[in-house]
């Protein structure tokens, strides 16, 4: 089966440099939301390692989906950041997962609408003369 590749992967560092492994690590987890999900336009994941005094490193993945629908958005933190990219994208492959559920039940579950205790109008037919 040949699927169009139409996804679009950002990745972007903020107080990092990002190396070509890194960039491949984000891409390499990131197909598996693809295959998931093929209504995906773009995913965008910041990756900021915040350099406090009281923490050594700190590393912050930030990741947002665009999708048709509403828009997913997840934050994860933790000491490294291939952990911290890992961690994302179970968090983001989890609430693709839920979404796809919702609709899967809505979809196959429609709720009827019930008429107890709702008067309803009476409705007069006029006489032809």
């Amino acid at each position: 089966m040949n699927r169009q590749n139409n996804h679009e992967l950002i990745v972007s560092g903020i107080h990092l440099d990002l190396t070509p492994s890194l960039k491949t690590y984000v891409r390499e987890k990131a197909d598996r939301l693809f295959r998931h999900e093929e209504r995906i336009v773009r995913v965008r994941v910041e990756l900021e390692c915040d350099r406090n005094e009281a923490i050594a490193a700190k590393f912050k993945a930030k990741g947002h989906i665009t999708i048709h629908g509403p828009d997913m958005n997840a934050t994860v933190s933790a000491d490294e950041c291939h952990k911290a990219v890992s961690l994302l994208m179970d968090k983001l492959d989890r609430m693709l997962a839920k979404r796809h559920h919702l609709h899967k039940t809505k979809r196959n579950h429609p709720h009827a609408i019930e008429f107890d205790g709702v008067v309803l109008p009476k409705v007069e037919l006029a006489k032809a003369v």
